[in-house]
């Protein structure tokens, strides 16, 4: 009987353990993924360098 609720408290303490470690996980990679976004829409929406866009290159 012992046994039994020992082996159900590791059981539920593993799971809770997998749980949080993936939750841990899930956000990391949000974060890394909106930084990475952020850092896109920064350098798509800066002004080009000077001169770049003046003339067209019709050989191009």
């Amino acid at each position: 009987m012992n046994s039994d609720l020992t082996m159900q408290v590791v059981a539920m303490n593993s799971s809770k353990l997998q749980t949080s470690m993936q939750v841990a996980v899930f956000k990391k990679a949000h974060e890394m993924q909106t930084d990475l976004l952020e850092t896109l829409m920064q350098t798509a929406l800066s002004a080009p360098p000077p001169g770049q866009g003046a003339k067209v290159n019709k050989l191009a």
